[in-house]
């Protein structure tokens, strides 16, 4: 699994962060980046939650 994090849509509210911190990282203009590539298997639900909670939409989770 990997996580994508589109910096047209991120407006760095990061809760992507507060719920998984592990995959998701603020950079220094507060824009959300993904630090880990593949989403280890016992971290995806939660990256998958915290794309479900961006109000933005601006992750996007693609299977292997």
């Amino acid at each position: 699994m990997k996580a994508i994090v589109n910096k047209e849509l991120c407006e760095g509210c990061s809760i992507c962060v507060d719920v998984c911190p592990d995959v998701y990282e603020l950079d220094d203009n507060d824009q959300a980046y993904v630090k880990v590539d593949p989403i280890p298997d016992d971290i995806e639900a939660e990256c998958r939650d915290a794309a479900d909670q961006c109000p933005t939409q601006a992750i996007e989770i693609e299977e292997a």
